[in-house]
This record gives C-alpha cells, structure tokens and sequence, in this order.
C-alpha cells in the first residue's frame, strides 16, 4: 500500500475542497438564479452544500455571481468560504478560474467541483469520486453509463491548465480532453440523476 491509498478520511477531507459553482443568471429560466431555487426545502445553493459536507469536504468554497447579494442574505452558508465571480455573464469558465483561484495558498490538493443546478447528484456520488483522489495529480469524472459527467475532482497540479483554457461555458473540458488517459472514471448511475435545471420544464426535478 503506498502512502497516499493509506490517507485517512480525515486526511482526504482536509486535501480535497469541495468547489460549488453557482453564479448562473438563469437565463433561460427568466432570470432566475439557480443558486436562489428551492428543492426539498432548502435553495438549490444550500442543497449542494450539505451534500459536499456529507459528502465529506471540510472546506467548500461557492462561486457567486448573478444577485450575489440576494444569496448572500439568503442562503445558509456561514461555514463556507463565498468567492465572487464578477465576470459571472462570460460563462461557467470564469467561475472556475475564480473558484480555482480562490483555493490557491489554501492547503487543498484538489478540488470536488460541483454544479448548483444538477440536485439528482447527492453527497453518494459526490463522495465516490472524492475516494478515489490519489494525490494532487488526481484527474477523476462521474460517469452515468461510461459518460462522463459531474462531479469533477481536479488535482492542484492541474489547476493552472485547466485556468489557461476555461473560457466561456466549457469549464475544464479542453483540459480533460487533453488529459483524457489519465482521468479515473467512477460509476455513479445507480446514485444519482444527472440532470440540469436549465429551463421551465426542467423545474419538474424539483420537489
């Protein structure tokens, strides 16, 4: 067994950051934000976060962007560390470069980057894919049937490249792409939905 499979779950805890990226405007829903959406009781924003918690993520970080404020008054969050994404219109790359950035000079290895709009993915799916960090060359993927999907772990080793090209709604897609041999895929169709709440059928998701 080498030194990283002997991590504890504290150890991993504190290595991998769980990244929730929720600074969506809800265009398509009316302007709505995703993050300001209730699902079971709770916004969609405080959903993904208790399921990082459980999931087992002792740091979490939430990119805000579109009515940061209302969120901010809002949501639940005081255990979280809340970056704003000023650039937020420009897509789901400026938020993960905000939120990449923020987790610089932290201690954290890797980040668990999870998206506020798909609530079908629980703390189950998002703790499969934090166990199978590695170290902080770690490149791991949900997949639903072979296909990938979110979460995402992305080791610090890699945060640098996945910033230089996460531009628009692309995220870390051209840098996966480019480092696809050396991504873990973890199954987990049979522990969650991936789906998006993009629009207003979409809102059938939600309870």
């Amino acid at each position: 067994m080498t030194d990283n499979e002997a991590l504890t779950e504290d150890q991993v805890g504190g290595r991998v950051a769980g990244l929730l990226l929720a600074a969506g405007g809800g265009r398509r829903l009316g302007g709505r934000p995703k993050a300001l959406l209730e699902h079971r009781g709770h916004l969609l924003v405080e959903h993904a976060v208790g399921a990082l918690r459980a999931a087992g993520c002792a740091r979490v970080h939430v990119v805000l962007g579109a009515r940061a404020e209302d969120v901010r008054a809002r949501a639940a969050l005081d255990d979280c560390v809340l970056v704003d994404n000023p650039d937020w219109e420009q897509g789901m790359g400026s938020s993960l470069q905000a939120g990449l950035h923020s987790l610089t000079g932290t201690g954290a290895r890797a980040a668990l980057v999870c998206l506020v709009d798909q609530p079908g993915i629980g703390a189950e799916a998002m703790a499969r894919v934090r166990a199978a960090y590695r170290d902080e060359t770690s490149l791991v993927s949900a997949a639903y049937a072979g296909v990938r999907g979110h979460p995402v772990l992305l080791g610090a080793a890699h945060w640098a490249g996945i910033a230089a090209t996460a531009t628009g709604d692309r995220g870390a897609r051209a840098h996966l792409r480019e480092h696809e041999a050396e991504i873990t895929l973890v199954e987990c169709g049979d522990v969650a939905r991936p789906y998006d709440i993009d629009t207003e059928a979409d809102l059938v998701h939600l309870e």
